[in-house]
């Protein structure tokens, strides 16, 4: 099993918060890999937040390439951290060159576009962006998109963090998804680490999916570029949830009927039941099979937690307005809030999504068997 942590604040905090929740949590992840994914930015990237954020791993070599790639369409730094370590990294680790996060200005011929032509394009180059990493093995491309830093790293998660010195590095945000890895496979691909990310929207998840390889095809069925990769069953989580509100149009709530619907009886006495029986068979092939837990983030910087019917992965949130935390175990939670009022605490259900909305103020539970928001 993995474990997760994840943050919603007012005011910007610094991403060794949640690793030490991670680091309270060492007996659910075997310390193989970290994962973090930081949205909605404080310090310098607050003052840039339409500017396009590309977050990778690149060599010497292909930092070369990727600057003569961006200059040449267009694309301009505006802003750069660039992480260059020791020479011996923390066993477990590998060594790297460079981990580089850099904000560009977009190129003069993409001013004119809609908000939407922009978004399909960035994600196109960052899939040609990867395809040039593979074929030289120089650069590991995580996300490139506006107010969204991305890092991975093979190893322990707060010796990662302590060893990239992710505290000093200006690296603070309101959003912060954190995953410290159980290896599943023997060969670790930072592809398939937790959080995956696309178009604004992220999620990541402790458990496994065996109902997998129907949901990649179907998903890569669909036409959109960004459905690809697929080097975890936990990644078509973030591709569903990208599906259920850019495609259908639909809001959270829905995404846990498409993920895990209602049995046929309850949908009987549903008041939605005629629309939620249409979208379970009309996403049939989305279905999965748990057990799993699943924290999200959405591109308003709405933050969720969801169970499958199993309900055999623990997920519980706590806190107060202005400072809510979701974590895979309550010590994790107790490690960064340890003077929240306790009696607050939740622990959904298998019918239950837990939301907090980016204005912060109040846990909101929405269960399976009330009306969509979308559809009234």
């Amino acid at each position: 099993m993995c474990r997760l942590f994840a943050i919603a604040s007012d005011t910007p905090v610094s991403p060794m918060m949640a690793l030490n929740a991670l680091d309270v949590m060492r007996e659910g992840h075997d310390g193989s890999g970290v994962g973090l994914v930081l949205r909605d930015l404080g310090g310098p990237f607050e003052e840039m937040k339409d500017a396009p954020i590309l977050s990778g791993i690149f060599t010497e070599s292909g930092i070369k390439r990727l600057d003569a790639y961006m200059i040449d369409i267009g694309f301009l730094t505006k802003y750069r951290i660039t992480i260059k370590t020791p020479k011996i990294p923390p066993p477990g680790t590998p060594r790297r060159d460079i981990y580089l996060i850099r904000a560009y200005e977009y190129p003069e011929e993409w001013e004119n576009l809609s908000e939407a032509e922009k978004h399909e394009r960035l994600v196109r180059l960052r899939l040609s962006l990867q395809e040039m990493g593979r074929e030289q093995k120089d650069m590991i491309v995580f996300s490139f998109w506006p107010d969204t830093i991305t890092i991975k790293e093979i190893g322990d998660p707060l010796t990662v963090g302590n060893y990239l010195e992710l505290g000093d590095k200006k690296l603070n945000a309101r959003i912060i998804l954190a995953q410290g890895r159980q290896n599943t496979n023997y060969a670790i691909d930072l592809y398939a680490c937790h959080p995956f990310f696309i178009q604004g929207f992220s999620t990541m998840t402790n458990g496994e999916n065996t109902a997998f390889v129907p949901i990649r095809e179907y998903l890569m069925s669909r036409g959109v570029p960004g459905y690809t990769g697929f080097y975890s069953d936990s990644e078509v989580f973030v591709h569903i949830l990208h599906y259920t509100f850019t495609r259908l149009g639909l809001g959270i709530d829905a995404y846990k009927h498409i993920i895990t619907p209602l049995q046929d009886d309850a949908l009987q006495e549903h008041p939605d039941g005629m629309f939620l029986k249409q979208l379970k068979h009309c996403c049939r092939k989305l279905i999965i099979d748990g057990p799993n837990c699943v924290i999200g983030v959405m591109p308003d910087n709405t933050l969720f937690m969801t169970q499958d019917r199993k309900k055999l992965r623990p997920g519980v949130v706590g806190g107060g307005p202005g400072m809510y935390v979701m974590s895979s175990e309550i010590c994790g939670l107790d490690a960064a809030l340890p003077q929240r009022n306790k009696k607050n605490d939740f622990q959904p259900m298998h019918l239950d999504t837990v939301v907090i909305d980016p204005a912060r103020r109040e846990v909101k539970i929405c269960h399976q068997m009330q009306r969509l928001s979308h559809l009234h």
